[in-house]
């Protein structure tokens, strides 16, 4: 079964979705794969998913929703194509990684959490992104830049799409 959010129709989302559950629905903890495969189906956990894994695992709902919570990996609101994470740790912070925030942050328009209504950029901020010999880093998707002034992070965030 292929589970990518990016060229399916809501039609074929649902069925992806009716196969993954009636292939889960008899085992017991299947709670958490059954989640990270219905976002990757969708990009993200909306209250309509939660409640037909609710209803198909027979388990509450308040349930599905507090792992769904729980879990920094888990997102109930629709993410940009385009995921920006910026560090703030220590490291990045002493080598300018709030003016490289703030430069991102004037160009996309976003603050941290936030989603740009054309869903192209989702702008996050991190504690560490383990490359603090890098520092400042971001990382744009699976790709990450470093030793990056705010004109450079500037510069790499335009080359999206």
């Amino acid at each position: 079964m292929s589970l990518c959010c990016c060229n399916q129709n809501n039609q074929d989302k649902q069925k992806s979705l009716a196969e993954l559950l009636t292939k889960y629905k008899e085992q017991p903890g299947a709670l958490i794969p059954v989640l990270q495969q219905a976002q990757e189906i969708f990009g993200y956990l909306g209250p309509e998913v939660i409640d037909q894994i609710a209803g198909e695992l027979k388990i509450p709902p308040a349930r599905v929703y507090g792992v769904a919570t729980f879990y920094a990996q888990f997102h109930l609101q629709p993410r940009g194509r385009h995921v920006i994470k910026v560090c703030q740790g220590t490291a990045c912070h002493v080598r300018g990684g709030a003016k490289v925030l703030e430069a991102i942050k004037k160009q996309t328009g976003l603050e941290p959490g936030e989603t740009s209504k054309d869903l192209r950029y989702t702008l996050e901020t991190v504690a560490c992104l383990g490359a603090c010999g890098l520092a400042p880093v971001m990382m744009v998707n699976e790709d990450t830049q470093g030793q990056l002034s705010p004109e450079k992070a500037v510069k790499k965030i335009a080359q999206c799409d």
